[in-house]
């Protein structure tokens, strides 16, 4: 018996919508990140984009445990010398909250061109309207 391997032209994609009003911020970039990538799939083909689209809602309803709102800190560098920059949760959640659920997202994708190419299918808004009511997208329900 051979292993089925997914080829890129034989993938069929579908479009969830994930409301994360009251959710933990980490478990709902869990999921999302594995719907991203396909692991949903019996499909599932490590080397191929076999994920789905996801958008997510609500993203400024999405919450941290313990004392992570004011503890923890976004650190990067913008190049130059001196370029080090830092901005804690609470800030980063009233100027962009969608910020927030891409950058935990991406860090849970694949690092190379192939996670690249699935964080493109990632769609998150601060509010509940979206602008994809045409893909017909399915409600997706998040385990726990």
């Amino acid at each position: 018996m051979k292993t089925y391997m997914a080829k890129p032209q034989d993938v069929e994609r579908k479009w969830y919508v994930i409301d994360a009003t009251d959710q933990i911020l980490g478990r709902v970039a869990a999921e999302v990140a594995a719907i991203l990538r396909g692991k949903h799939k019996p499909t599932f083909t490590p080397h191929v984009d076999c994920g789905d689209y996801v958008i997510v809602v609500n993203a400024e309803k999405i919450r941290l445990t313990g004392k992570k709102l004011t503890d923890k800190k976004y650190i990067y560098h913008s190049g130059y010398p001196g370029g080090l920059k830092q901005v804690d949760y609470q800030t980063m959640m009233t100027k962009k909250p969608e910020k927030a659920l891409e950058i935990a997202v991406k860090g849970m994708l694949p690092h190379n061109s192939l996670g690249r190419k699935m964080f493109k299918k990632l769609k998150v808004y601060r509010g509940a309207d979206h602008p994809h009511q045409a893909q017909q997208p399915v409600t997706w329900e998040l385990r726990g």
